[in-house]
Order: C-alpha cells, then structure tokens, then sequence
C-alpha cells in the first residue's frame, strides 16, 4: 500500500501546470488521510499518514498526535517531524474507543501551484490541516474457526480526510482571548455542556466547511447545547464576545 503511494506521490510530483514553472508538491488536506499499520495489536498501535509522502518538503512536516479516550483522558501524544507513523505500546481495553487527533503543519509548503492546476487563485497559505478519527477493536472468526481482532478506524482505513483549517474564518491575534471555553463530552450524542465566559456572548456551530447550523445569542456562563439534530461528524464551536471570539472543536456521533 505504501508503494502505491509513494508510486502516486512521483506521478504527483511530475505533473506541471500549464504554467510550466509551477510544480505540484503538495496535495489538499481532504486528500490526504490515515490507515492502521499491519503489525498493530491488542497491546500496540501503529497508524499510517499519507501526509508525509504528499507533502513537500517533507523535511518540514510536523505531526501533532494525541489519542485519548472518551473521557479525554490522554493515553498517548507526540509530535512528530518528517516520519509518515505513530506507533506506542498501550494497556487500553480493546473493549472502549480511542479518539485520535491529528496536526499536520508544514510552514515552507503551499498548494499555490495545485490551485493553479485546477484553474483556482493561489492563496499562499501554508500547510495546516486537522484530522480526527475514532479507532475500535474489530472482531470477526477466520473460516477455521480461529477468532482474530485487529484496531480499525471507524470512517474506514484511507476515509478520515483533513480539514483545512486556513479555511476557517481566521481569527486575528488582537481577537484572540484568554480561553475560558470548555466542552464535552467529545464525541457526543443528544447534548453538549460549554462552560463560557461569565459574561454575555453568542454561540455558533459550524461544519467543517464553514456551513452555520445553530446560533444561540445572550446567553452567560455555563449551558447545555441540544446537537441531536445535527448529521454525525466534525464540528466547530465559535464563542463570540465583546473581547473577542474563540474556536474550538467537537465530534457528533
């Protein structure tokens, strides 16, 4: 599978844009995702990110991982600079699910030369890309009769894309506040608990791509948010005050 890949990443990086001078080496975050290694086990966790094959250069990749389980407790995190795995040893119970958030961050990369190639206007933004999954342990019984297990990702191996987060309404430093903002649980069902400022401020939840689905406004202190009308997947939650605003992120199951 890696082959594949890396065979990919070389047609990628040969393609030229009608502009001859543009190459492309990069791709966008929601072409890039993750697999568990073969080799991972009941006691040992190893994921693949194609992020480090189709990123260049690759020198400059920086990986943020950070598992946890529903709790938020953290079971294992690390950063991680021009290396495509994430690989620990672990006691967590094959039993519950792990959340698994991803930072891909290349501040010498851009995708000017892809959006030229598709006929877009570059940006000139660098690369900032988040990926969040959940991992399970799947069961099943071989034809013999012999059971077998394996960790597997719950959108499925190469199907948990990145979001661009250069695409998110950017926040500048002057608005940037103290953050006082808390939510869980994360991944959640029927309801979500904020504790926000103890002040006056507005709410927003918005899809990863920007989309408003909910606005609450006047509102202090803690509250309870009903998202069981929301479709399943990867939210932002934007707080917004007289002293600023804040983002954060939350999974509806």
């Amino acid at each position: 599978m890696k082959n594949i890949l890396l065979t990919v990443t070389i047609a990628f990086g040969l393609i030229q844009t009608t502009n001859a001078q543009s190459v492309i080496t990069c791709m966008p975050c929601d072409q890039l995702s993750m697999v568990v290694n073969v080799g991972s086990d009941s006691t040992f966790l190893s994921i693949y990110h194609s992020g480090q094959y189709l990123t260049h250069p690759q020198e400059h990749n920086i990986f943020s991982w950070e598992f946890t389980d529903n709790q938020g407790n953290i079971i294992f995190t690390d950063t991680i600079v021009n290396n495509s795995d994430c690989s620990f040893s672990h006691n967590f119970p094959t039993t519950d699910t792990m959340n698994l958030t991803v930072y891909l961050r290349n501040d010498s990369a851009n995708l000017d030369a892809w959006y030229i190639n598709q006929g877009l206007s570059p940006t000139g933004n660098s690369i900032n890309c988040l990926f969040e999954d959940q991992i399970y342990w799947k069961t099943g019984v071989f034809p013999s009769g012999t059971p077998w297990g394996r960790w597997e990702f719950v959108a499925g191996d190469y199907s948990n894309p990145g979001v661009d987060l250069n695409a998110i309404a950017p926040v500048s430093e002057s608005q940037k506040i103290e953050s006082k903002l808390k939510i869980y649980p994360s991944p959640t069902k029927n309801s979500l608990h904020l504790e926000g400022p103890n002040e006056n401020y507005s709410i927003q939840i918005l899809s990863i791509q920007g989309q408003l689905f909910h606005e609450i406004h006047n509102v202090n202190g803690h509250q309870n948010i009903d998202v069981s009308f929301l479709p399943s997947g990867l939210y932002f939650i934007n707080v917004k005050n007289k002293s600023g605003n804040q983002t954060t992120r939350f999974m509806r199951e």
